[in-house]
Formats: structure tokens, C-alpha cells, sequence
């Protein structure tokens, strides 16, 4: 049995639950068919009340956080169970079973405000439904991420290398490359430098703008010798970089997937990538025509994983959106408060 199916087994256990200490009072004191249906009436207008609050109001409160929206919800769902008694027990019972709950003739305004208490077990019952998953599937989402966590470091400590031996291993091939081919021995360089910057540790996880600026521009020098002169990427900074602070290796990922997907070797169609600094927020996006000759399928930069990353980072104060029509794509992301 699947998460699903399990969480429909039990709210129709305690509907059904619920439904029948509603309807005990039939069975106990009267056998009066007018109150076994105004008690089902009941239920109903509860079950719909639990259901709008539990799949409407409360996450749109959860999603904006503001207690203007939690309000308008509650207000609303208090005038749509009011409006349906209304509509159900004085129109519809009167005309199937020529009964109402309320006797002819009294005034709206007596039904409206009476029927605000009656209106309060069902919202109550769709608070305390959604507070119970929403706890639930929050401590369940925190094991996971323990689990991960721990997966992570089992998998970085059986993949860690010396650093030392790496570093030291690529100043002797840039010693031997730097007579025979500066290029060479440049992008041996360059080759060291990103390494060092994918082995870096901090406290936070996060680095200097300028470092991840430095990356890029390595990155796309090594990636250049494969093309030479036909290697066209135009790569523009807006605004100053002066001491901002960044998750590690959080750029590189959109412009990976632009020069893996991407046409690199078109004068006409240069695969663009820019870095907007303003205020506290950082625009980054990048753009390139897909190549269509491309073997390999894979999917690159695994947007899920970016979106995780920056939601566990960034919640709420990060924009991710991905555009394609068949010939271009184009990632823009939007950093706030960095």
C-alpha cells in the first residue's frame, strides 16, 4: 500500500468514524427520520468545510504567510457552509421531504449569525487534520534529509582525494608542460586552480561572488581549447561584485548544461550568459541554441537537484525558471537577500 492509498484508508476510517457518533444520537433518544437526515446534513457541510480548509486555506496561508490570507479563507469558508445549509436544509429538505430546520419565516439575518458557531467544528477539524499531516510529512522530510546527509558524507569520504598529492601532482605536469606549450601549461593552471575552489570547505557553504565569478571564467579557458577561435560565448557582468557571498558552485551548473547542450562554434548564435548585481539580489541567466547533433542524452545539470539545493538554501527567496521551444533554452535564476 502506497502513501496514497494510505492516507485515503485513514480519513475514510475517521469519516466514518465521525459520521457515526453524529448519527448515535438517532439510534439512542429518537427514531425521527427529520433527524437522522439533519445529522447527515451535518457531516456533509463538516466533510466539505474540513476539505476546503485542508487542501485550500491552509496552504495558501502556508504559502504566503500572512494572516490576512489565513482570515479571508476562514471568513470564506464560514459564508460557503452557511450558504449551503441554507441551500440544502431549508430548500432542498423542504421540497423532497416538506421539512426544514429552521421554521418559516426566519429572517436571513438570524440564520447567518446562528449559524456561525455551527460553522466552527468544521474548521477546527480541517486545522487539526492539516497540522497533524503537515507535522508528519515534516519530520518525515527531516529524517530524509539526515539519511542524505549521511549517504553524502559515506560517499565523499569514499571518493576524497589528498589534495596535497593533487595539487603537487599538477605543479609537476605544468613544470614539464610549461617549456614545451604555454597553453598547455596554462590550462594546467587553470585545471589546478578549479579544483582547489571544488575541494574548498566553509562553515556556511557559501563563497565569495568573485571566486565563483573566477570559476566561470577557468572553466570556459579550458573549454575554449577544444574549440580555439571557434568557441563563442559571451559572458557579461552588470553591477559590482564586492564581497557578496554565494552557495558554492551554484552558477556553474546553468552554464555546464548551456556548453554541453548547447552550439558553441556559431559567430551567429553565441551562447550568452549574464551576471546582473543589484541591490541585494542576483540575476543570472543563460542561454544557447540547442544542438541538435547532440549524442549525448543525458540531462546535465539536474534541475530537481538545483531546485532543492536552492529551496533548502534560499526558501522562498529564490526565483528558478527554465524556458525552451524547441530550438533555444535559456535558465534564469533570481537570488534575493545574498
Amino acid at each position: 500500500m502506497n502513501a496514497l492509498q494510505k492516507k485515503i484508508g485513514l480519513h475514510l476510517l475517521g469519516w466514518t468514524l465521525y459520521i457515526g457518533y453524529s448519527i448515535l444520537g438517532y439510534f439512542l433518544y429518537t427514531w425521527r427520520i427529520e433527524v437522522l437526515l439533519l445529522s447527515l446534513s451535518q457531516c456533509v457541510l463538516h466533510i466539505v468545510q474540513v476539505y476546503v480548509c485542508y487542501l485550500l486555506v491552509f496552504p495558501l496561508w502556508l504559502r504566503y504567510r500572512h494572516w490576512l490570507v489565513l482570515l479571508s479563507g476562514i471568513l470564506g469558508t464560514m459564508v460557503l457552509y452557511i450558504i449551503l445549509r441554507y441551500l440544502l436544509e431549508q430548500k432542498l429538505f423542504l421540497a423532497l421531504f416538506g421539512f426544514s430546520n429552521y421554521s418559516e419565516g426566519t429572517a436571513l439575518s438570524y440564520f447567518f449569525f446562528d449559524n456561525i458557531y455551527w460553522a466552527l467544528p468544521g474548521i477546527f477539524i480541517g486545522a487539526v487534520v492539516w497540522a497533524f499531516e503537515a507535522t508528519i510529512q515534516k519530520e518525515r522530510e527531516n529524517r530524509s534529509l539526515k539519511q542524505e546527509k549521511v549517504q553524502a558524507e559515506l560517499a565523499f569520504l569514499k571518493t576524497q582525494i589528498n589534495p596535497h598529492f593533487l595539487y603537487n601532482t599538477l605543479n609537476y605536469l605544468y613544470s614539464l608542460a610549461y617549456p614545451v606549450s604555454d597553453k598547455l601549461a596554462d590550462a594546467i593552471i587553470r585545471l589546478s586552480d578549479l579544483m582547489r575552489y571544488m575541494l574548498h570547505e566553509s562553515k556556511d557553504g557559501k563563497v565569495e561572488l568573485q571566486k565563483e565569478v573566477d570559476y566561470l571564467h577557468n572553466y570556459l579557458e579550458i573549454y575554449r581549447l577544444r574549440f580555439e577561435d571557434n568557441f563563442f560565448v559571451n559572458f557579461n557582468i552588470q553591477g559590482h561584485v564586492n564581497g557578496q557571498r554565494v552557495p558554492s558552485l551554484v552558477l556553474i551548473p546553468f552554464v555546464e548544461n548551456a556548453l554541453k547542450h548547447g552550439v558553441v562554434d556559431d559567430a551567429s548564435a553565441p551562447v550568452t550568459i549574464n551576471l546582473q548585481l543589484e541591490n541585494d539580489s542576483l540575476y543570472f541567466d543563460v542561454s544557447n541554441r540547442i544542438n541538435k547533433n547532440q549524442k549525448d542524452q543525458t540531462t546535465g545539470i539536474g534541475l530537481p537537484n538545483i531546485r532543492r539545493r536552492l529551496e533548502l538554501i534560499y526558501p522562498g527567496k529564490y526565483n528558478l525558471d527554465v524556458q525552451e521551444d524547441g530550438q533555444h533554452f535559456k535558465t534564469m535564476l533570481k537570488l534575493q537577500e545574498i
